[in-house]
């Protein structure tokens, strides 16, 4: 008795863009899950429009057979409209570029582009650490840099760039990121009383009902996160460094 191949499952494809990596996969959006292993290639330095766009074009075909529509790609900065604003952690270049189009134009198909903490939040907050909460959701990612995204009931807020806050003159992230701990050869308890000093400034300025912290780090969260204090429940992201991509091709699917 002849046998039949069941059909692929058809995906949407979410892609993170970040200061040392760009990595995506295709995504069922019913559950959250991949539906492939995710590609991951490092950001090209200097990381270019154009440079990051070839990276973009190689990981939309090397999934071409598992994803139909439109593309969701993430940020490391502020994006409105689908033009980068700011641009912290990759080349100058990108402030004040239309990078759908950049995009589009790079590889024939439709895109959508958002904050790489935004696109994490959403995703976090449909699928993850955030599903059952309703009311004010802070996410914050501790990498290269510190990335923010909030939701209020489940409708996301853009704009919002906290990992700017500036503490005695400095950048917050410049001293609580991810990266300063590694840079500076900090242990976790001396790493963690500068993030106490960041979220204290943070929750100074807003009254979230639930704080997630993604990033790299997220997934040594019992190393660090029993020495945090905030006002609101801190928890780690359920969907680790798999957000930006679930929540990139969440995006892409309301496009």
């Amino acid at each position: 008795m002849a046998t039949t191949t069941p059909p692929k499952r058809l995906g949407t494809l979410g892609i993170d863009i970040g200061g040392s990596g760009i990595k995506g996969a295709p995504v069922d959006l019913t559950t959250g899950e991949l539906l492939a292993d995710r590609l991951r290639i490092p950001t090209p330095q200097p990381s270019r429009p154009e440079a990051v766009a070839e990276i973009v074009k190689q990981i939309t075909e090397h999934f071409a057979d598992l994803c139909e529509g439109p593309v969701g790609v993430t940020f490391p900065g502020v994006v409105t409209g689908g033009v980068t604003r700011t641009a912290a952690n990759v080349d100058k270049r990108w402030i004040g570029l239309d990078a759908d189009t950049l995009f589009e134009e790079a590889t024939g198909r439709s895109f959508s582009v958002i904050n790489d903490a935004q696109a994490a939040v959403m995703a976090e907050v449909r699928y993850g650490a955030g599903r059952h909460v309703d009311g004010m959701i802070l996410m914050l990612t501790f990498g290269t840099g510190i990335g923010s995204g909030l939701t209020y009931r489940g409708i996301s807020m853009p704009g919002i760039e906290f990992g700017h806050v500036r503490i005695d003159g400095v950048d917050a992230e410049v001293n609580a990121s991810a990266n300063a701990r590694d840079r500076e050869g900090w242990s976790w308890s001396q790493w963690t009383k500068r993030v106490n000093v960041y979220l204290e400034h943070i929750e100074n300025m807003i009254w979230p009902d639930l704080i997630i912290v993604g990033g790299g780090v997220s997934e040594k969260a019992e190393k660090w996160l029993p020495k945090i204090k905030t006002r609101a429940p801190i928890v780690p992201a359920e969907l680790t460094n798999e957000a930006g991509i679930v929540g990139a091709a969440l995006i892409a699917r309301q496009k």
